[in-house]
C-alpha cells in the first residue's frame, strides 16, 4: 500500500469514575489516535490506530504529547519512505527509533487496520483466533474504603464479569483482598495487581495473600528486575504474573528462562504492537506459560482489537476486556458490550471499531495533519 495522508487526533474523554492505582489517579483518558489514508490495489482505505500512552510518564516513560512528537517527526516519515509497505514490516521500518513502543504500536495498528480493511478480513481471522467470544474481566481501582470496594465489586459481579482484579499498594493489600474473598466466596475468580509497588522486603506481606486462593499477583516488584521476581516466586504459592517487565518477546523469553513468571499479561501497546504480542503468545504457549490480555483504558477501537487478540488459544485467563461502560459513559465507537461475562470478537474487516465522526469531533482537543501526498 501507499500512504496518502496521516492525521493525529488528541482526545480527552472523561471517565465515569476516577481510576486509582499505585502510581496515580486518572479522571480522564487523554487518548491519541492515528488516522492513515492509504491507496491499495483495491482502492482507497482508512486505517486507525490507538496509542495507549498516558497523559504523564508515570506508568511508562511514554506520554501523550511525547508520542505525538515522535510519531510526527520520526515514525510517520519512516513508514512513508518505505517501499511496498505492509503491516508486517512496520516494526522493521521503525527499528532505528529507540524506545517508544506505544507510539510504534499505534502506527503499526493503523497500517494493519488499513491493510485488513482493503482485504475485507477481520482481525480475529487474520490472527487465527479460535473463539467468537472471550471472557471479560474487570479491573477495580484503589477505593477510599473497604466498604466502597465491596460495593464496587458487587456491582461488577451483578453485571456478570467473569473475573475481578483488585489494584493493591503497600498499606492497601491484605485487608481489602480478605474482605472481598469473605464477602463473595471462593468461587469468584480473583487476582491482584501491584503495578511494581513492592520490594523483596515486602515478601512477608505478599506471602499473606497466599491464603486467598488468588489466580495471580501481577507485577509485584520493579519492572526491570527479573531476578528478584524469580526469588519472590520461590517464596510464594500464588503465581507471579509479569506485566511491565515484559516489553518484548526477548524479555518474555528471559523471564520464562529465569522462572520469574508463571503467567504473562500481554499488553499490545506496551510491547510495541499486536504482532509482537502474538510472538509473545506463541513463545509462552510453547513453554506452558499462561497469558491473558491486559487493558490500558482503551476506547472501543483498542478494546475491540484486544478482544480479537484474546481469541488466540494461549489466552487461557480472562483479560481486562471490559465493556465500554466500565470507563466511558459514551465511547467514540459503537460501544463494546459484555453479555453473560463475554465480549464478542468483531467479524467485520479491520483491526478494531472505527471512531464515529460526530463523537471523534466531540472529544477531540487537537488535530495534527502530518502528511498529505
Amino acid at each position: 500500500m501507499m500512504i496518502t495522508s496521516v492525521r493525529l487526533h488528541r482526545l480527552s474523554m472523561p471517565l465515569v469514575s476516577p481510576f486509582t492505582t499505585s502510581f496515580g489517579t486518572e479522571h480522564t483518558r487523554e487518548a491519541l489516535l492515528v488516522e492513515i489514508g492509504a491507496e491499495t490495489d483495491r482502492g482507497e482505505v482508512t486505517g486507525w490506530g490507538e496509542c495507549v500512552a498516558m497523559e504523564e510518564p508515570l506508568y511508562s516513560p511514554e506520554y501523550v504529547d511525547g508520542s505525538i512528537e515522535v510519531t510526527r517527526r520520526w515514525l510517520i516519515p519512516a513508514v512513508i519512505a518505505a517501499e511496498d509497505l505492509v503491516a508486517e514490516r512496520v516494526g522493521h521500518h521503525l527499528r532505528h527509533v529507540v524506545g517508544h513502543p506505544m507510539a510504534k504500536a499505534a502506527v503499526e495498528m493503523a497500517v494493519l487496520d488499513a491493510q485488513l480493511r482493503a482485504a475485507g478480513q477481520s482481525f480475529g481471522d487474520y490472527l487465527g483466533g479460535v473463539r467468537r467470544t472471550v471472557p471479560s474481566g474487570v479491573s477495580v481501582g484503589i477505593q477510599d474504603s473497604i466498604e466502597q470496594t465491596l460495593q464496587v465489586v458487587e456491582g461488577y459481579l451483578d453485571e456478570g464479569y467473569a473475573r475481578i482484579k483488585l489494584k493493591i499498594a503497600p498499606g492497601w493489600d491484605v485487608e481489602p483482598v480478605r474482605a472481598v474473598r469473605h464477602e463473595f466466596g471462593d468461587d469468584v475468580l480473583l487476582q491482584v495487581d501491584a503495578n511494581a509497588a513492592y520490594t523483596l522486603l515486602d515478601s512477608p506481606t505478599l506471602r499473606r495473600l497466599d491464603d486467598f486462593d488468588l489466580l495471580l499477583i501481577e507485577q509485584p516488584l520493579a519492572e526491570n528486575d527479573l531476578r528478584q521476581h524469580a526469588i519472590l516466586a520461590g517464596r510464594l504459592q500464588t503465581p507471579i504474573c509479569l506485566d511491565e517487565s515484559v516489553v518484548s518477546v526477548v524479555s518474555a523469553a528471559d523471564a520464562i528462562s529465569l522462572g520469574a513468571a508463571e503467567v504473562i499479561n500481554v499488553k499490545p501497546g506496551r510491547v510495541g504492537g499486536y504482532l509482537e504480542a502474538v510472538r509473545i503468545h506463541d513463545l509462552a504457549r510453547a513453554h506452558g506459560i499462561a497469558v491473558w490480555c491486559g487493558g490500558m483504558v482503551e476506547t472501543g477501537l483498542g478494546r475491540s482489537a484486544n478482544a480479537a487478540l484474546a481469541s488466540l488459544p494461549g489466552f487461557v485467563l480472562p483479560g481486562d476486556i471490559s465493556a465500554s461502560s466500565r470507563f466511558y459513559a459514551e465511547d467514540i465507537t459503537e460501544p463494546v458490550e459484555m453479555v453473560a461475562g463475554e465480549v464478542a470478537v468483531d467479524t467485520t474487516p479491520g483491526v478494531g471499531r472505527a471512531p464515529l465522526p460526530d463523537l471523534l469531533e466531540k472529544y477531540r482537543v487537537s488535530r495534527h495533519d502530518v502528511y498529505r501526498r
